[in-house]
């Protein structure tokens, strides 16, 4: 960040460049706004400036203003601190009636203030981000009005406002944008040299594209400013104990906000105090499932609403239903952590409106080629100057003609021409239930290399069957128990019903579908308290949340008799970051008080006392995890009165009860697209949370991992006291056999995608963590080779998402949206399997609940670029035809008429460019992806071949015209359009005109990626179409149209089947020589090149593991390398 200030006459000077350049200096600062800043400020420092200049990660600079606000704190009788949970932050000093400045910006959204003690401008979020938890209790108590005012002017406004710009303004910052400027100067230079049909036509099309463009930009605007703007009214709590209802938009962090038992819409992420909530999430992570929000506990270290999810509750969530944390039972009580765009929505929204740029090979080389198109028309200018300069042209005809070469060559449509192909995905995936919301991502996706999967809900089923109770006797377990209504009365029954999260919302049940499952195995009944307080005489005095009734006695099997009902009292939902949730449960009475612990095995053993585990609980796990069922564990614990509540999550003295087992079916879709990707050499990789085991069967069920392929687990353990970090490879259970180096050497058949080698890593969470912290120079080699990725938590699948990207992959990413935001977001292409039509969790949203749609996606994103190419290649060809044809011309002083030039650009090309992206894309994936780079040898070959063959058939009719016996030169005493009609013109029209439709079949080719030419029918009709009227031209000169063309009369039949013939022999050419080098140069260049390193880092890896049989070094305990320590004082 740089600061600056602006110096007056400086600012006048710049004024007065402006009037005196016809406002082009505008243009220029408007294009360009850090020279802007460079000419009307000054460099100064950071505390002094009212204008900055920013450059963020990617380079990208922008200028912004510093605002200055005076706020008023305090009175003469009392002093007030605005902030003082936070003094190493203080920004207000304390004082009697003074007046402090407040210096902020905003950039994408967010306040920045100027902070004295860290000397820089910080968010304004950093204010609240050291709040604890008692912190944030005592705000239970409410704010002053005043203290609220104060912190309302420092934080401003609780809005996430989506800035819609009025049409006048999006009409003036369109037409500053270089495309259109550059129309704007081609429309006039045109109208100078009276091509007025031609420049009205071109006019009333930029008149229709900008309106459409206008209207496409608000409508998108607006819709998104509906999405994130959120503004109700709420109720929040007073330092007086009085409750106030204001405007959603006044809340300030710190607010005690009192929510409704009927729920409300929330507009901030408040941390939940008192109270549960039921909250559907779905607009932030596409997950339809409600998930339920307790208090957060008294006692703790710092709060950060990411660590703290299930207490906290996020903007722009639908909370369904409140209770228990008001008087008389109802509603909640929360305090407002996060407001405007530092909330959980503002980020997503920020993602949307301010999208990274996108490291796109293909974008960045339409640029450089339009630079390429620019020194061409350079040198084509230069040239007209010369031959009119010859033949006596006056000056300023001279410049006007001069300059026209310019808007020839580089093509004013040519931008939008590309992304046409793009447009006509985007529709058909929409037909598929497949929704986009970044398009320039859909030609991303044809380059996809490698593509994670998400396991549960994604590749397995959603729903859950309950296989069986494995229950804990003494030392060892008993048999498998199928129906846990079997199971006698006891703690593992009372666990079974009662530790879950389920609530009921209009006497039906809602929650997590295991947790549903769950119950109803148990055939147990939820209830919830009828009254206001919650309390019920029949479990004394506790405040119940729910109660869990057994069945009738008349319904219970037989020789089993259960009739003793439990209140759950305190619950702690599920965390997939601590991959566990508690409850605490009352018998009748209210004793009998239990704390129940449900997660996943390796995490509920941990805190069980030892004696309490089975010694066999390693096997029996391993035993049902590879068999592909999902296994849970229980746990519990008897409280007494003196029990801490709030310590239980952290309690190490649980006792063992057993294991519920799942059984989790893999999608019948599934194994058929692992397959097809791994036949398309696009590498599949399952991240999940579940058992390393479990998800290790559920690969070899979807054909990730194949039968006679090996497995090695990777086991790192983080550094202890007595201990280094420590990493070791071994063969686990699911392995055929250990792999020797003569095997390694044997095997050198096509395996996995990039991996020649027979075999597959496997990884937990936690080794995958001290990998990162302690082995870094393994990473990218277990990277490469990493297939299974278990109980990673969902910071650490956004992690290993980026970490493969830093290999150079292209990063696909599907998953249900619910724990795979952060990944969805981080992958190149991202796909949420969703109900909602579209969610701001992931770039792409498919309707469909199956993986099906990625091949699609993938099969539309290559259809797209390639598509893109073919335009990219056609418009490059359009404008270099035009260009000869008028530099031709130009030698032998004359040009096209103006109704030439519209025949040639709207009739012919326009009508071509938007009928060729029609095409749709094969439905079979090729293993190789089409190419990304428009600067390849292969294509620029292709073009500078093309253009020679183009100019040779053009030279070749001028001179086989100008042999003929009745040929009639031209009056050499008038130049350009002033000498038609002559046989010059006529003879390069005719011919060019048949270049411009035949060219659009040569470079309209997209096999294996498109389908054949002959699926496009509006194409192929077009195409006969627009070869049956050249032909009419050439052979029947004597219509209306061709006096309006301005086209000579010839009779010479013999002529005119020349100039088609000669056409004919281009055409037939240039195909040719385009099949050459498309099937040779790849090998021509290999040739000449020699084996070249590959400039992607996961290929050179690739290399390298495959020449190094003995990686991954089997049963060795390895450490990371010695460093000294350095002390810091």
């Amino acid at each position: 960040t740089s600061g600056y200030i602006r110096v007056c006459w400086r600012v006048w000077l710049c004024h007065l460049g402006t009037v005196c350049s016809l406002g082009m200096l505008l243009v220029l600062f408007n294009w360009r706004p850090r020279l802007a800043v460079l000419a009307k400020c000054t460099s100064c420092p950071l505390p002094m400036a009212d204008t900055l200049l920013l450059r963020d990660v990617h380079g990208q600079q922008f200028v912004i203003d510093v605002h200055v606000k005076e706020i008023e704190e305090g009175s003469k009788k009392q002093p007030i601190i605005v902030f003082y949970s936070f003094p190493p932050f203080l920004l207000l000093t304390v004082s009697f009636l003074q007046k402090t400045v407040l210096r902020y910006y905003v950039f994408e959204g967010m306040r920045y203030i100027w902070m004295p003690r860290k000397g820089a401008f910080c968010r304004v979020s950093i204010l609240s981000e050291g709040w604890t938890y008692a912190d944030l209790h005592r705000f239970q108590q409410g704010m002053s009005q005043a203290e609220q005012s104060s912190r309302r002017q420092i934080f401003g406004d609780n809005i996430i406002d989506v800035p819609v710009k009025s049409y006048p303004q999006l009409l003036f910052e369109e037409v500053l944008n270089p495309f259109y400027m550059f129309q704007v100067f081609s429309i006039i230079l045109w109208m100078s040299e009276r091509y007025y049909y031609y420049a009205v036509c071109i006019l009333i099309i930029s008149f229709l594209s900008i309106a459409v463009s206008l209207y496409e930009i608000r409508k998108q605007s607006t819709t998104l400013r509906r999405m994130a703007q959120l503004i109700v009214n709420v109720t929040v709590r007073r330092a007086t104990g009085e409750e106030e209802c204001v405007s959603s938009v006044d809340l300030v962090p710190g607010d005690c906000v009192v929510i409704p038992s009927e729920g409300l819409l929330l507009p901030c992420d408040a941390a939940l105090l008192a109270g549960e909530c039921m909250v559907n999430e779905s607009m932030l992570t596409g997950e339809s499932v409600p998930v339920m929000k307790t208090p957060l506990p008294f006692s703790g270290g710092a709060y950060t609403p990411e660590s703290q999810r299930r207490h906290t509750l996020f903007c722009g969530t639908h909370i369904i239903q409140a209770k228990g944390g008001c008087p008389g039972g109802k509603g909640a009580i929360a305090v407002v952590a996060r407001t405007g765009f530092f909330t959980a929505k503002g980020d997503l929204v920020s993602s949307i409106l301010y999208p990274q740029p996108l490291n796109f090979r293909f974008y960045k080389d339409a640029m450089k080629f339009l630079l390429f198109l620019g020194v061409l028309a350079l040198i084509g200018t230069i040239y007209s100057v010369v031959m009119l300069y010859k033949s006596n042209t006056p000056w300023a005809e001279l410049v006007i003609r001069s300059l026209d070469i310019v808007t020839i060559v580089v093509p004013p449509a040519l931008p939008a021409a590309i992304t046409t192909g793009t447009i006509y995905a985007q529709n058909r995936l929409k037909k598929k239930g497949v929704f986009c919301i970044s398009p320039p991502r859909i030609n991303i996706s044809g380059k996809i290399s490698l593509f994670c999967f998400d396991k549960t809900g994604t590749l397995t089923e959603e729903g859950l069957d309950v296989w069986g109770v494995k229950v804990v006797n003494g030392s060892g377990f008993d048999e498998l128990v199928p129906d846990p209504r079997l199971l006698p009365d006891g703690p593992m029954l009372s666990g079974l019903a009662s530790c879950h999260s389920v609530a009921l919302l209009e006497g039906q049940p809602i929650g997590d579908p295991l947790e549903l499952k769950m119950i109803e195995s148990t055939g147990w009944v939820l209830q919830e308290p009828t009254n206001e307080t919650g309390v019920s005489t029949e479990f004394g005095t506790h405040r119940i949340l729910a109660v869990m009734r057994p069945l009738a006695a008349e319904f219970q099997p037989e020789g089993i008799s259960i009739s003793q009902p439990v209140a759950i009292v305190r619950r702690f939902p599920f965390s997939s970051t601590l991959q566990r949730m508690s409850v605490v449960t009352v018998g009748p009475g209210g004793g009998s008080a239990c704390c129940f612990l449900k997660g996943s095995p390796e995490m509920v053993a941990s805190y069980c006392v030892k004696e309490s585990v089975p010694s066999q609980f390693t096997n029996t796990l391993r035993e049902f995890a590879s068999e592909g069922f999902r296994v849970l564990a229980l746990a519990y614990r008897e409280l007494d009165a003196q029990t801490d509540l709030s310590s239980l999550e952290r309690s190490t003295e649980m006792r063992f009860l057993g294991l519920l087992v799942m059984k989790n079916q893999v999608k019948p879709e599934s194994p058929g697209v692992i397959s097809t990707l791994r036949q398309a050499q696009i590498r599949p990789v399952m991240v999940t949370g579940d058992n390393i085991l479990t998800a290790l069967n559920v690969a070899h069920a979807c054909r990730m991992v194949l039968p006679h392929e090996q497995v090695f687990f990777v086991h790192a353990s983080p550094p202890t006291v007595n201990s280094m970090a420590s990493l070791r490879f071994h063969q686990g259970e699911g392995g055929t056999g250990t792999v020797s180096t003569q095997e390694t050497m044997d095997i050198l058949e096509q395996g996995l995608y990039q991996n020649s080698l027979k075999y597959h890593l496997a990884i937990n969470g936690k080794s995958f963590a001290v990998l990162c912290d302690h082995f870094p120079e393994y990473l990218p080699k277990i990277l490469m080779r990493g297939t299974v990725y278990a109980r990673m938590s969902p910071d650490q699948k956004t992690q290993l998402v980026k970490a493969l990207q830093n290999l150079n992959y292209r990063v696909g990413m599907c998953g249900d949206g619910a724990n795979d935001c952060g990944a969805l977001r981080a992958a190149d292409v991202g796909v949420s399997l969703s109900e909602a039509e579209a969610s701001v969790a992931s770039p792409f949203t498919s309707k469909t609940d199956n993986i099906s749609c990625v091949p699609l996606l993938i099969r539309e994103g290559r259809c797209s670029l390639v598509t893109s190419f073919s335009l990219f290649k056609y418009m490059a060809l359009y404008s270099l035809i035009q260009f000869s044809s008028v530099v031709i011309l130009y030698t032998v002083k004359t040009n096209l008429a103006d109704l030439q030039f519209l025949f040639c650009d709207l009739f012919l090309v326009t009508l071509l460019a938007i009928v060729m992206g029609r095409g749709g894309p094969s439905d079979e994936l090729h293993p190789q992806r089409p190419p990304a780079s428009l600067l390849s040898v292969p294509l620029l070959c292709a073009l500078l071949i093309h253009t020679l063959l183009l100019i040779v058939t053009q030279v070749s009719v001028l001179l086989i015209t100008i042999s003929q016996e009745w040929y009639i030169p031209l009056n050499s005493t008038r130049t350009g359009p002033q000498n038609l009609p002559n046989m010059e013109d006529t003879g390069v029209f005719d011919v060019s005109g048949f270049q411009y439709i035949l060219m659009s079949i040569i470079v309209t080719k997209g096999y294996p990626y498109k389908k054949p030419l002959y699926y496009n029918v509006v194409f192929l009709l077009v195409l006969v179409v627009l070869f049956a009227v050249m032909t009419w031209l050439v052979l029947y000169p004597t219509s209306l149209i061709h006096r309006l063309l301005q086209l000579y009369k010839t009779d010479d039949l013999s002529y005119q089947l020349l100039l088609i013939s000669l056409a004919a022999l281009n055409f037939i050419m240039c195909y040719f020589l385009e099949e050459l080098i498309d099937r040779c140069a790849p090998t021509c260049l290999q040739a000449v090149r020699g084996k070249r390193e590959s400039k992607k880092q996961y290929k050179r890896l690739d290399a390298l593991l495959t020449g190094t049989p003995s990686w991954p070094p089997l049963d060795q305990t390895l450490y990371p390398p010695q460093c000294s320590v350095i002390g810091i004082s």
